[in-house]
């Protein structure tokens, strides 16, 4: 593989070319004509313009993208995340053209796509399930009679989609009815396909998640979990590896059913297989997400490995070079997705120029980034600026550093989730270890950050105050 197409934009394209550089391939970008001053198109080898700025008209053109990979004789294509990433149709176009596809077959996509379609294939493997049925639902009465069964509260989930996209919680039956007709509506608008399934819901579960990596010739490898429960929205917006709460027993039975799960769909290359966790620590299957993870930097810190090459040499053909008992986690790792978003505004998108743009340095702090100071933010895609991740030798040493980094990381011109960041670390749940995906729910409100915000703002202009009147008596030249 001499020449890799990255199929994506932003700090994901950099991240994958920074690794494909290293192992001496060659890159191409592709880009949208707003970002034809990105840095991704500046960091790659060679770069083609697709299309006009919606992804629909550029980034998610599979056609375009296979035509320009052959016209510049393109090996394998990395779809990163999102965008086409677990397209079955994209994967079976590169099939089709003989271009590699860096993630898994087509198959294994079209399988764990379907929420539905992933539980039936990985029931004959003895993996714990929450309880619920596994067939789609329109009927509201059948409904009814079905959570009736398996008892309130109950969650509606579009059996296409995730992002928390077509998922209501029902509480009480009257309420039914209206919440399954929004989620219908909105799985249908954002999937094209309005089915959904009805499970018990778990009150207060953790979201925990492990790493795989399965090659072409039998071997599939877990890398450890991931803790992913501070969401807002259903959307991650901090996560750790390791989990605070998980036992050496624990993690390896998980580790071992997300190995099952990846046996059942035949997979290859790299995946995430996501689980709840219960207060009673009983764990139960979610879904798998078929590509790399936003927060798969925590998991290569702990384990030492680059994910990305691994998924490189996997889709070379060769055969996974370490084994399970070679994995060991050392240290500890977060990462904040450090989106344009207004924290004290119900994090809607903060769309604006990058008048300051001042990233964080130093030893154990990793940023993934994707802007540069004076750019414009687009509105057309998603509005993650970077991930910043920090890494030490306990958890404790990990948060520490992420506050710090945190202030070091200067940015003006539009508001982002950092003020949120430092919050969850700063906040006595999140440091014991004892929340769970309910935290933002629990224990934020703009108000809080606002008031802490203000008092932070208090404190500098007191200091710079102090320092002035310390300056003008040291510059007092004496008669």
């Amino acid at each position: 593989m001499k020449k890799i197409l990255v199929a994506n934009r932003g700090e994901i394209a950099i991240r994958v070319m920074k690794t494909a550089h290293k192992m001496g391939i060659k890159t191409v970008a592709v880009y949208s004509t707003i970002d034809r001053n990105a840095p991704h198109v500046k960091f790659a080898n060679e770069a083609v313009c697709i299309g006009e700025p919606p992804s629909n008209q550029s980034y998610l053109r599979g056609e375009k993208i296979i035509e320009v990979a052959k016209q510049l004789k393109v090996d394998g294509i990395h779809p990163g995340y999102g965008f086409l990433s677990e397209n079955a149709g994209f994967a079976e176009l590169c099939e089709q053209n003989h271009i590699v596809f860096i993630g898994p077959r087509s198959k294994a996509i079209k399988i764990m796509g379907s929420k539905l379609a992933a539980k039936e294939a990985v029931k004959a493997y003895n993996i714990p399930m929450v309880p619920g049925i596994d067939e789609a639902i329109t009927d509201i009465d059948k409904a009814k009679a079905i959570a009736k069964d398996i008892g309130f509260p109950i969650l509606i989930k579009a059996s296409a989609g995730g992002g928390g996209k077509g998922m209501r919680v029902v509480n009480e039956e009257r309420d039914l009815e209206s919440q399954m007709n929004r989620a219908i509506s909105e799985a249908t608008s954002a999937f094209g396909d309005g089915s959904v399934f009805i499970e018990k819901y778990v009150t207060s579960p953790r979201h925990i998640e492990i790493q795989v990596m399965a090659d072409s010739h039998g071997n599939i490898l877990h890398f450890f979990e991931r803790e992913c429960s501070v969401q807002r929205r259903h959307q991650k917006v901090v996560e750790e590896a390791p989990s605070s709460v998980l036992t050496p027993e624990l993690r390896a039975r998980m580790g071992e059913a997300a190995i099952k799960v990846a046996k059942s769909c035949d997979y290859l290359g790299a995946g995430t297989v996501e689980f709840l966790l219960d207060d009673d620590h009983n764990f139960y299957f979610l879904e798998m997400n078929t590509r790399l993870q936003v927060e798969h930097p925590v998991t290569e810190l702990i384990s030492g490995v680059d994910l990305v090459e691994l998924q490189i040499q996997v889709a070379r053909g060769e055969a996974l070079s370490i084994k399970q008992d070679d994995l060991k986690i050392v240290g500890h790792a977060l990462e904040l997705r450090v989106y344009a978003e207004d924290p004290l505004n119900d994090f809607l998108p903060s769309v604006g120029h990058l008048d300051v743009y001042k990233l964080p340095t130093g030893a154990g702090i990793r940023v993934d980034n994707g802007f540069e100071e004076h750019m414009d933010i687009p509105i057309f895609y998603d509005p993650m600026l970077s991930k910043l991740i920090t890494y030490g030798k306990t958890r404790e040493e990990a948060i520490q550093l992420m506050i710090k980094a945190i202030d070091d990381y200067h940015v003006e011109g539009v508001q982002t989730t950092l003020s949120f960041g430092k919050f969850v670390c700063e906040h006595e749940a999140f440091k014991s270890g004892n929340f769970d995906t309910h935290f933002v729910k629990n224990y934020y409100a703009p108000e809080v950050l606002r008031q802490e915000t203000e008092h932070e703002a208090r404190i500098a202009a007191l200091l710079a105050v102090k320092q002035y009147i310390k300056d003008k008596k040291q510059l007092r030249i004496p008669n």
